[in-house]
């Protein structure tokens, strides 16, 4: 069965994640309008109509401003821990009864062909996920907004066949960012806030030793952050190891204004 895997948008202005395998299509989040979010869809050849529900990481607007609006349109399920729906509530608005699926984190649930694992992930939300998405022998994960890699995500993530992994900043830029009050530059570096690419080059070369070979980075900062500096920095790193990168390890990039790859297992 072939095992379809899409960043849609990823950022900290919109985030959303297309997985798809066997008669199962699922989106990971809608941080845009459901215009942009059906419109990329629809750029890789998938009817937003024929989706089987969005799975929601946490209630922050980046990751939820077009759930609303995409559930009510296409009678989409909507699935979400309890903390999480109680957060959201008044952002994604009225979801008929019928469309709501609450979940335990920890807790897997099975969704069409898919079994899906949330777990949770070290953020300033009321109880954020990442998920790590199970079909055959095949698995595929997300895991961004994190301040620290902690012992539960790398559990979670072991062995994974590919991941969107967090690469928010680069620490010298968030610093030297006039914009930006003291305030919220320790929000994004603190315990709670999200990874450094050096944090997420640290990330991943633990996983790797898991059997990780895959990665897509993912969640970048337009203000703090180039994709080139994110590469650049995670892939030295992964030299440092004394890894080839297109040989040992894949490592790719989801934008945060298009649509990214499409990725597929077999």
């Amino acid at each position: 069965m072939r095992f379809t895997f899409c960043p849609l948008f990823s950022g900290s202005s919109g985030n959303a994640l297309f997985v798809g395998a066997g008669g199962t299509r699922i989106l990971i989040d809608a941080g845009l309008s459901g215009r942009a979010v059906s419109e990329a869809l629809n750029s890789i050849g998938i009817l937003p109509e024929t989706l089987n529900g969005i799975l929601v990481t946490h209630e922050h607007s980046d990751h939820v401003k077009g759930v609303g609006i995409l559930s009510r349109k296409y009678h989409l399920p909507v699935y979400a821990n309890a903390r999480t729906w109680a957060a959201m509530e008044r952002q994604v608005g009225t979801i008929a009864p019928s469309l709501h699926r609450e979940f335990e984190t920890g807790e897997s649930f099975f969704l069409g062909d898919f079994s899906v694992m949330p777990f949770a992930i070290p953020h300033d939300a009321a109880d954020p996920v990442g998920y790590r998405v199970y079909c055959g022998a095949c698995s595929v994960a997300t895991a961004t907004d994190m301040g620290y890699f902690s012992a539960k995500v790398y559990d979670a993530l072991s062995g994974v066949d590919i991941l969107v992994l967090e690469s928010n900043h680069d620490i010298d830029m968030l610093h030297a960012n006039e914009r930006y009050s003291a305030a919220l530059k320790s929000r994004i570096l603190g315990r709670h806030g999200h990874l450094s690419n050096e944090a997420c080059a640290e990330a991943l070369w633990m996983l790797y030793q898991t059997g990780v070979r895959h990665v897509v980075l993912g969640h970048l900062s337009h203000e703090n952050n180039t994709p080139e500096l994110a590469m650049r920095t995670v892939c030295e790193a992964m030299q440092a190891h004394g890894l080839v990168i297109g040989r040992d390890i894949m490592v790719d990039m989801a934008w945060r204004d298009h649509v990214g790859g499409v990725y597929e297992l077999e």
